[in-house]
């Protein structure tokens, strides 16, 4: 259980950006933080946001997210990177995170909300289930 007091914030610029970099690096190791930042500069012109957690200045909680419309699904928030800090786990900053989601979800006039998760992330799918998620589809990818 949290502690400390933490708000939930929408990143905006290019300091909040880097703010969120420790602990994006912790679910995509790959990238470095002059990488990140210009990748996430250049996903929002194609309606990626990034919303984080903070606590007493820290960010302890990030998501990457984007709302988007398909023929099956209608309008829905689809949530491309979820992560709480490995040291502030239990603390529901992720619970947090995810109802904020879900409700900038409702507040768009969203029908559904979505996101994937690696076969061998079982904690974050024990997390999903526990927060009222429904296992739905398999994911199939090939890279080109």
């Amino acid at each position: 259980m949290s502690t400390q007091q933490s708000t939930v914030h929408e990143a905006q610029i290019l300091e909040q950006f880097s703010k969120c970099f420790p602990v994006m690096k912790q679910l995509r190791p790959a990238y470095t933080h002059d990488a990140f930042t210009q990748r996430v500069t250049e996903q929002r012109s194609m309606g990626y946001r990034l919303a984080y957690v903070e606590v007493a200045g820290t960010v302890v909680a990030v998501a990457g997210f984007r709302i988007t419309l398909c023929l099956s699904w209608g309008k829905f928030l689809y949530v491309d990177d979820l992560v709480t800090d490995a040291q502030q786990r239990s603390k529901l900053y992720g619970t947090q995170l995810l109802n904020w989601l879900k409700n900038e979800a409702r507040r768009n006039g969203c029908s559904q909300f979505h996101l994937d998760s690696g076969v061998q992330r079982t904690d974050a799918h024990r997390f999903y289930l526990r927060e009222g998620m429904e296992k739905t589809c398999y994911h199939f990818a090939e890279n080109l």
